[in-house]
């Protein structure tokens, strides 16, 4: 299935700049907002300031995959060491793919 890539005008300290990304990282990023109790725009403009390179939709997805990253890793360590165990399984692949790249 093609994941649309819908482009979105949005204000970042008082500019207005347009971001273009996939629907599903725009949820994801509108959930996260509402979880941190912050407005979309403010949550992008925490994001555009802390980026260290590359362009902001390529940081905004960077940020979604740490921020669900981060809650796997929390959830993990709360479960039972089965469930540690297939965690750290599915990091150790994760690792093995990201250098086979």
């Amino acid at each position: 299935m093609k994941s649309l890539v819908t482009k979105r005008s949005i204000v970042i300290a008082g500019h207005k700049t347009s971001i273009s990304l996939e629907d599903a990282f725009w949820k994801a990023l509108k959930d996260i907002a509402l979880a941190q109790d912050t407005t979309l725009s403010d949550l992008v403009a925490t994001i555009d300031s802390e980026r260290r390179h590359g362009n902001l939709s390529s940081a905004i997805r960077l940020f979604v995959l740490e921020h669900f990253q981060a809650r796997a890793h929390v959830h993990a360590n709360d479960g039972s060491e089965d469930d540690k165990r297939a965690g750290s399984a599915h990091a150790e692949n994760a690792r093995t793919r990201s250098m086979m790249v």
